[in-house]
């Protein structure tokens, strides 16, 4: 843990952020050389000030560096810094990686990673979705990127985890502040199979300003990222134009167009994202990620869950009247004209059979796969 601490010191020299850090980390090749490094060979950086040149000089390792990096051996967590052979290859070419990041589990360089965000108030629609979409890439060896949110975040690193697949967490708090507290248990089963990281300070609290800046290496680690269900003013909007920028691919799975929380997906779409359907979508974009499966199962996770064959007459009407976005007992009643004991009972019967999913409030919808 010794050597870590001049990596600490620079990451805290006041007015040098991840940007002029990477730079100097080019030319220096680590942090002791660039505190050693003279005042001239300091100014020939871009960016570098005589006052930041000052800073680096007079920096000095504090007593609450020391703290944090005892507080990282004590939890066992782990320093990946920018010179590690451990750091992802894919985020070491985005202009401002972090010179280190806070690991808690396993981080691979393979670079077969893709992004899986959107809404933190998802519809049952997405978050099935979502959830197939993910366990259909990670039964095929892909590695999925989210931001442990709430909503669709949660879905794609539980979709991961189905499909017996590897997932990568980014914090936009310290490992110590895990957000939102209701991810406790997934924060374990993540690091359990993939890896938890930030860039934060282990006491960090999840401050506003920080997933932005989270939101960037969720792109950079990635291949591609796939929106899935966005308003036009969503956060989400914000990792899909960091992945443009950062030279990746950009996915969007669509909504209903009566759905507001859909805009910003379906903007993504007229503005050039690759549409997705199914896991085929990404894989016809970014061939690279199609290679020998190593003996995984050859099931196919797309399939539906339960054929409509063997559904009643009664069954059936029920199912063709359910759409992908829930809808109200009381207005099916109304639609199918219904008594309202009877329908409850062919309800529960297509629960039971997996073609149906009742949310919160009474609410119904076809279940994702089915047909």
């Amino acid at each position: 843990m010794e050597s870590l601490l001049p990596w600490f010191a620079l990451k805290n020299v006041p007015g040098v952020g991840n940007l002029l850090s990477k730079r100097l980390l080019d030319r220096f090749q680590s942090p002791d050389t660039i505190f050693s490094a003279s005042s001239h060979d300091l100014l020939l950086v871009e960016g570098i000030s005589q006052g930041l040149v000052s800073a680096i000089q007079h920096q000095k390792i504090s007593d609450q560096i020391k703290r944090e990096i005892d507080l990282v051996s004590r939890k066992n967590y782990k320093i990946v810094t920018l010179t590690d052979p451990d750091y992802p290859d894919l985020l070491l070419q985005i202009p401002d990686p972090p010179p280190y990041l806070y690991v808690y589990g396993s981080l691979e360089t393979d670079t077969r990673n893709i992004s899986v965000v959107g809404s933190r108030n998802a519809t049952a629609y997405s978050i099935s979705t979502t959830q197939r979409l993910c366990t259909g890439l990670a039964s095929r060896e892909i590695t999925i990127v989210s931001g442990m949110a709430l909503g669709i975040d949660t879905a794609a690193h539980q979709g991961a985890l189905a499909g017996k697949g590897k997932t990568i967490a980014v914090l936009g708090s310290g490992l110590e502040r895990v957000y939102p507290s209701e991810n406790q248990n997934l924060f374990h089963q993540i690091a359990d199979s993939g890896a938890v990281i930030s860039e934060f300070s282990l006491l960090a609290e999840p401050d506003a300003y920080h997933f932005p800046a989270r939101n960037r290496i969720i792109s950079g680690i990635s291949l591609g990222t796939v929106i899935v269900e966005a308003t036009r003013k969503s956060g989400s909007l914000i990792t899909a134009r960091l992945a443009t920028e950062q030279n990746r691919e950009v996915f969007a799975v669509p909504g209903s167009i009566h759905s507001f929380k859909s805009s910003g997906t379906h903007n993504l779409i007229k503005q050039g994202a690759k549409l997705v359907e199914h896991v085929q979508d990404i894989f016809d974009e970014l061939p690279v990620l199609l290679s020998p499966q190593g003996g995984k199962r050859d099931t196919n996770p797309e399939e539906p869950v339960e054929s409509t064959q063997r559904l009643s007459l009664d069954e059936a009407l029920v199912f063709k009247t359910l759409g992908p976005y829930p809808i109200h007992i009381d207005n099916l009643v109304r639609k199918i004209e219904i008594e309202p004991g009877k329908l409850s009972s062919i309800l529960l019967k297509l629960e039971l059979q997996g073609v149906v999913q009742q949310a919160p409030g009474k609410l119904f919808s076809r279940r994702e796969g089915s047909f």
